[in-house]
């Protein structure tokens, strides 16, 4: 895996933007109550979305490694809004599968160490922010 990830975001008017990785690209919208036209999912939801698979994909690896099935695996991600601030205050991470409630802990438990995203909220991360203006008027 490379040691830096890089995705680049296109702004199509209004509230959408279109979404490009290694090659796959995707629609980001709002929905029409937020001022968008629902064309895609929206950025909180990728966001929800990104711990719900990459965690699916660490409890399916953690069988495999164990050589245990993970028969109906899901994962469902339910995330709570701290106020009115615009960020969340707590996610819950539900697994289910079609297997003994024990055997599916361990997994869910080994899991925790192997999940990017989920060990990324964790630990916290920093954030910087840069920009680069593409209008000559007005140089670096």
């Amino acid at each position: 895996m490379a040691e830096q990830l890089e995705v680049t975001a296109t702004w199509r008017g209004r509230w959408a933007t279109d979404v490009a990785v290694r090659g796959h690209e995707l629609r980001v919208d709002e929905p029409p109550g937020a001022g968008g036209e629902d064309t895609g999912p929206m950025p909180t939801e990728l966001f929800c979305a990104a711990l719900a698979s990459c965690f699916c994909l660490a409890v399916a690896y953690a069988g495999r490694r164990a050589r245990v099935p993970t028969p109906e695996l899901t994962v469902v991600v339910r995330a709570r809004r701290a106020g009115q601030e615009l960020r969340y205050e707590r996610f819950v991470v539900e697994t289910e599968a079609a297997m003994e409630a024990p055997t599916l802990g361990r997994l869910v438990e080994e899991a925790r160490s192997l999940c990017w995203v989920s060990n990324t909220l964790a630990a916290g991360v920093a954030l910087e922010y840069g920009h680069t203006s593409r209008d000559a008027r007005f140089p670096k």
